[in-house]
């Protein structure tokens, strides 16, 4: 999603830039990812990551792996040639019992393997002393690829009814927006970790009943609430992962409402 997003506006904006697709850099060889100098990038935007939260349960060494030591590379490719890093961190670091939205000095607190793998990718980047941009975000979606977004639309054309955890509160975050956002923190000078997402914040519930209705599906499909407790899984989800973003607000305006980037996300879904 990220990477796309990324693709479609530098080349809006005429910037040139490469893209290195796996297998040509592969997180688990090392040798991959110091070949980067060879294009002797100013900036390096790593928009990779091992996102099965319940998959890294039962393959922790291989998130540990992408998500942490193959960053740490990454980050010290970029140190010995001087390239600015910039990586995408997870709400998923902090303990997820907050009642309030998570600076981005606090504490970091993974309770499952894949938030301990991207806890670990941050000590990695601070460990190497490279120049970076450390953005942690929450709730990817996109109007391609498997995204909340797109499986919700798809369900609510053809069930009468979708049930949706309602104990689960975070920010989501449009991956065009993000790239958008990074971008112009880089024109500001930023360095260090920020958080970036849409602005306002909702339950996955509020989420799917925001977009059935932005559809016009209301009366034909019913979203129902449920606990989380009613789909099991291996991880226990953060009950709250709102992320502060003050500092990134800061440096540039308001973030906007996350009911308006689904709308223009809703507006050009690619066929399923």
């Amino acid at each position: 999603m990220l990477g796309r997003a990324f693709e479609n506006k530098l080349r809006a904006l005429g910037q040139p830039f490469e893209s290195v697709r796996f297998p040509d850099i592969d997180f688990t060889k090392p040798e991959s990812i110091a070949a980067i100098a060879s294009f002797a990038p100013k900036v390096v935007i790593n928009c990779s990551a091992y996102t099965d939260v319940d998959g890294a349960e039962t393959h922790e060494a291989l998130a540990n792996q992408i998500n942490g030591e193959g960053v740490g590379e990454l980050a010290r490719a970029c140190r010995s040639i001087g390239a600015l890093l910039v990586h995408f961190g997870s709400d998923y670091v902090f303990d997820g019992e907050g009642t309030a939205p998570y600076p981005v000095d606090a504490p970091l607190a993974p309770q499952a393997a894949y938030a301990r793998s991207k806890a670990l990718g941050e000590v990695r980047i601070r460990e190497s002393f490279a120049e970076h941009l450390h953005l942690r975000t929450s709730w990817l979606y996109a109007p391609w690829a498997k995204n909340f977004i797109r499986t919700i639309a798809k369900n609510a054309k053809v069930r009468p009814e979708l049930k949706v955890v309602n104990d689960q509160r975070g920010r989501p975050t449009s991956a065009e927006h993000l790239a958008n956002t990074t971008l112009a923190l880089l024109d500001k000078g930023a360095r260090g970790t920020l958080h970036v997402t849409d602005g306002g914040e909702c339950t996955w519930f509020e989420l799917a009943q925001e977009i059935v209705a932005q559809m016009g599906l209301s009366e034909r499909c019913k979203v129902s609430p449920c606990a989380s407790s009613e789909w099991p899984s291996p991880v226990k989800r953060p009950a709250y992962s709102v992320l502060d973003l003050s500092l990134t607000e800061a440096l540039l305006g308001p973030m906007p409402d996350w009911r308006l980037n689904v709308k223009g996300v809703l507006a050009r879904l690619e066929p399923f």
